[in-house]
């Protein structure tokens, strides 16, 4: 994360997020001092866990990506993964292919789909924030995920009754806490895979 702090391209990050959120509602910030800490580097706490958790990976699909939250974050640290972001709304796809142009992200591609019907080849590793419950995050995403693949979902509290929901082909390998840099909210890694 402390890469991610210096980074060149940080405040260019949340000057263009911040500038793109707020008239078209991308996401829920209502201050532009909430997009560093509640957006930017709570994404990025990601990407050490991806090269743990996944260190052969070579792609990443970000579900109901929104404002770009991890997806774009991810691409500008790991420049040698090939991200794919999709979502349903057309504003926030058009955001995404802005910030792929304006950023200089040529790992990163944006799809207006829904992910169910989304036809692509399968991937290491997809990802969601908040997007759904986690029965349907994978249940929407299983044709997309290569057999030795892992779903990650961040959230910030974790239910038993959500993970007692998961069909039978999704195994919870580990629920993991993370940590964010100035946000001092629950924050956790679940990390999921085929139920052999």
């Amino acid at each position: 994360l402390q890469m991610f702090i210096r980074h060149r391209l940080l405040g260019h990050c949340a000057r263009f997020l911040w500038r793109c959120t707020r008239p078209s509602n991308l996401t829920a910030m209502r201050e532009e001092s909430e997009v560093i800490p509640h957006h930017l580097l709570d994404s990025a706490a990601l990407v050490p866990m991806i090269a743990k958790l996944a260190p052969e990976a070579k792609t990443l699909l970000d579900v109901g990506s929104g404002g770009g939250l991890p997806a774009v974050p991810t691409a500008l640290l790991r420049p040698d993964l090939s991200i794919h972001a999709v979502d349903t709304v057309k504003k926030k796809v058009t955001f995404l292919q802005q910030a792929q142009i304006e950023l200089g992200l040529k790992n990163f591609r944006a799809h207006h789909a829904r992910v169910e019907n989304l036809r692509l080849s399968p991937f290491d590793v997809i990802t969601s924030r908040a997007f759904a419950s986690l029965a349907d995050f994978t249940s929407l995403t299983e044709h997309l995920l290569k057999p030795s693949g892992l779903w990650l979902a961040m959230k910030g509290v974790v239910t038993e009754e959500e993970i007692a929901a998961l069909p039978g082909f999704v195994r919870v390998r580990e629920i993991l806490p993370m940590t964010v840099p100035g946000l001092h909210e629950s924050r956790h890694l679940i990390v999921m895979e085929r139920n052999e």
